[in-house]
């Protein structure tokens, strides 16, 4: 057996003169939640339709458990499941009617059809609406469907492209623990623009930026490696604003409230053990100092600018 279920090497990807995705690499272990981060545009879905052969690559080479995708889609693509960002769900279906199509279309032996809907419905939590139709069900709940279809076949490999994309903040947590879930025995790929959904799912990262990939470790090392751009403390007798932009370090000062205020700094410098000795000789009554990561956009930045970047293989 393969230790990897996929092997992408030197993808590429142009559309017209324009290359979406540029010498991309990387493995995909048999278990656990790889997460594809990246900014909109930064060629994400485009890595996700080439991996689940929805779109042919430029160059390189895609490897599903051994098999190539370009030569034999047929048997690569059985190995996945895709849910991509608008799930393709027939609304004026049943959840039932829905399931067993997917079934059909997906080539699961007929006469396990019904066990593998039944097993995906219980496993999803869709089990209590199966005969309700998808178009009057809440979004957490299309999304479970969604899922329910990426997982019939019961694939290797389940590529999830912004699963929690427009969940309210319950829904979210429900499909991340769902998501954790079916990682238990299967790998899957997170995609998503937001930072802190692939911190709170995902134990390995893939950062993409322009096409290129700019970062590729654990999630543990991905946080350890970014430092954090900005403090926020509660002062019960805050300093003008004036003292504060004063400090050694400090590159920016917002009051959040009259006794929350964000400072954003040198990141070189030890900030946070400068305010607390601050606070002490000059009266501010420190209630709290929180570190906070860095956005997005800097976390680019900061990556862009590093001169080594971590080659561990996820």
């Amino acid at each position: 057996m393969l230790e990897h279920i996929v092997k992408i090497e030197g993808l590429s990807h142009r559309y017209s003169k324009d290359w979406a995705v540029k010498d991309i690499s990387f493995d995909i272990h048999r278990k656990g939640i790889l997460g594809l981060l990246g900014s909109n545009g930064a060629g994400k879905s485009t890595t996700m339709n080439i991996l689940c052969g929805v779109l042919s690559q430029t160059e390189g080479k895609v490897l599903i458990e051994g098999i190539n995708m370009r030569e034999n889609p047929e048997e690569a693509k059985k190995r996945i499941g895709f849910l991509p960002q608008n799930a393709p769900l027939y609304l004026e279906q049943t959840v039932d009617e829905y399931l067993t199509y997917c079934a059909y279309i997906r080539l699961v032996d007929k006469r396990r059809i019904k066990a593998a809907v039944d097993e995906v419905k219980e496993r999803c939590g869709v089990a209590h609406f199966s005969k309700r139709l998808i178009g009057n069900l809440s979004g957490g709940y299309r999304q479970r469907v969604g899922i329910a279809q990426a997982l019939i076949h019961k694939p290797l490999l389940v590529v999830l492209d912004e699963p929690t994309n427009g969940l309210d903040p319950n829904q979210i947590l429900e499909v991340r623990q769902l998501i954790k879930e079916i990682a238990t025995d299967r790998a899957v790929i997170f995609s998503s623009h937001i930072l802190s959904e692939i911190q709170a799912t995902c134990q390995d990262i893939i950062m993409i930026e322009g096409g290129n990939i700019v970062f590729k470790d654990t999630m543990e090392s991905f946080n350890n490696y970014i430092e954090p751009d900005s403090l926020v403390t509660t002062l019960e007798n805050p300093p003008a604003l004036s003292v504060l932009q004063a400090i050694p370090g400090i590159r920016s000062v917002e009051f959040v409230t009259d006794k929350i205020i964000r400072m954003h700094f040198d990141p070189t410098i030890d900030i946070a053990e400068s305010i607390v000795e601050l606070s002490v000789g000059q009266h501010w009554r420190l209630k709290e100092i929180t570190l906070e990561r860095s956005s997005l956009d800097a976390i680019f930045a900061q990556l862009s600018n590093k001169k080594s970047k971590p080659a561990v293989q996820s």
